[in-house]
């Protein structure tokens, strides 16, 4: 390929459940609601950790519960603020996302722009976690790989990607743009507005929660084909 070396950048929005404090009387009575996949994509932070010390990467984890403010919805989407933080007035509203969604997204771009000023381009993953039921839906995958179809570069890795999970370990199921469509609205769907899709890939990993909760060998069965196969992609892909 041409152009500068590729690198890594690794980002997880819905990392915890945490209600930042002056916030408590929004949630009073819905901890069980906190705790579920509403509040925060369960799995993921240890996963997503793992997976930085593995490849030596920092790795920017949001941890305050998406029931407050949405990090992975653009400004204006009406799924930006909850049923739980929808009565926020305007100006409350905005020190939620100058407090909140803001720096999570700033120091990610800020990452990338630093990258990319010293001549790299960039592959962000993006990490999360769906629920294996929704509306009554059973999610038939166990790993999802999200990208815009109108990228090649994005769509090209994510082919690689799950050849490679699918070459290392068959058990798990692997699916394109799926349960989301990767070019919905996102964090990386902004970025891609923002950078040149030569320069830069947005992915988003999905992972079925039924794993982690479940807390069995499949879970680390799983995470160590994730990680020896994207090693693998990463070494040709670079």
């Amino acid at each position: 390929m041409s152009g500068g070396r590729w690198q890594l950048v690794l980002s997880c929005e819905h990392g915890g459940n945490r209600v930042p404090q002056g916030y408590e009387e929004l949630f009073a009575g819905a901890g069980q609601v906190l705790d579920s996949h509403r509040g925060y994509d369960l799995g993921i932070a240890p996963f997503a950790r793992r997976l930085a010390e593995h490849f030596q990467l920092p790795l920017d984890i949001a941890d305050v519960t998406r029931l407050l403010v949405e990090l992975n919805r653009s400004p204006g989407h009406p799924a930006l603020f909850s049923a739980y933080s929808a009565s926020l007035d305007p100006g409350q509203r905005q020190e939620v996302l100058d407090t909140y969604y803001f720096p999570h997204r700033d120091r990610v771009t800020a990452r990338i722009d630093r990258l990319m000023a010293d001549g790299h381009r960039i592959c962000h993953i993006s990490l999360h976690s769906f629920t294996p039921e929704l509306n009554g839906e059973l999610r038939n995958a166990d790993i999802g790989l999200l990208y815009d179809p109108q990228r090649p570069l994005e769509k090209g890795f994510c082919q690689r990607w799950q050849r490679e999970l699918e070459k290392n370990d068959d058990s798990f199921r692997v699916r394109r743009n799926y349960p989301y469509r990767g070019a919905a609205d996102a964090f990386v769907t902004a970025l891609r507005k923002r950078y040149p899709h030569d320069s830069y890939l947005g992915i988003e990993l999905e992972l079925n929660q039924k794993w982690p909760v479940a807390v069995g060998e499949e879970w680390q069965q799983l995470q160590h084909s994730l990680i020896t196969s994207l090693e693998r992609l990463w070494l040709a892909w670079r």
